[in-house]
């Protein structure tokens, strides 16, 4: 049985990171296969995995809603034949990249398609990954209909904690059908405040730990060069792995 990662937070909390090292924690796991499903319209979990992506779900979308799908071909064998070239392979798993939301008219058939698509696509991997937007609303959004571990990112701000349990709130109230949720507060530099972090976690969000603010991790994005590529003596490498290895089955 597939199992359903999701992250969200509020944006520049590094959630995007920490999906990367996510993944790069599952494959030295050798829980592999794993589909990575990028599904932030400000795609860029492929520059954190160092992936070259060509194609989005959207582009196929598109291409589907303006009529391009060539004489003779069925649209359902057209958009098929498009998700699968959307589909980048590395070594130990696949990225998706759901791409811009839907525009003007409707999408109700090019939807329909996709996510029948996606629940066969999906059934091939033991884990599933999906970097979501800051709010829960996508994540019905054609990913997965169903989240056993909920990570939500947060950095060490009022503000972004304050966020984390919002998002955590919303969640509850949507027909996801979330497992377990957990808080990864990142970037700290100084311990956080009990009270705080006590009335973040008062309605069944569990913190599953701190990842320390680090240099390295800002100068790997601020030259472009892929956060997975991190030294295994890094800091924050060390301490996401912690937690993962505490919370990941």
């Amino acid at each position: 049985m597939t199992y359903s990662i999701a992250l969200a937070g509020k944006g520049g909390t590094g959630k995007t990171t920490v999906a990367g090292l996510l993944i790069k924690y599952l494959v030295s796991k050798g829980k592999s296969p794993i589909l990575a499903v990028d599904a932030d319209a400000n795609a860029n979990l492929n520059e954190v995995l160092g992936l070259k992506v060509e194609d989005t779900i959207g582009d196929a979308r598109e291409d589907m809603k303006k009529g391009k799908v060539p004489n003779g071909m069925t649209k359902d064998v057209f958009l098929s034949m498009r998700m699968e070239e959307a589909v980048a392979e590395a070594d130990g798993y696949d990225l998706v990249v759901m791409g811009q939301p839907e525009g003007a008219g409707c999408y109700c058939a090019a939807n329909s398609l996709l996510t029948n698509f996606l629940e066969k696509l999906t059934g091939n991997y033991p884990y599933i990954v999906t970097d979501n937007e800051a709010g829960m609303e996508h994540i019905s959004r054609l990913t997965t209909r169903n989240v056993d571990l909920l990570l939500i990112v947060s950095d060490s701000s009022r503000r972004g904690l304050q966020a984390a349990e919002r998002i955590h709130a919303l969640a509850k109230n949507l027909n996801i059908g979330v497992e377990q949720s957990y808080l990864i507060v990142n970037q700290v530099r100084d311990p956080l405040p009990q009270e705080l972090l006590d009335s973040i976690c008062s309605d069944g969000l569990k913190l599953a730990g701190t990842i320390p603010e680090d240099r390295q991790v800002y100068e790997f994005d601020l030259n472009g060069q892929p956060t997975v590529a991190l030294p295994d003596d890094n800091p924050a490498l060390n301490a996401a792995w912690a937690i993962f290895d505490r919370i990941i089955p």
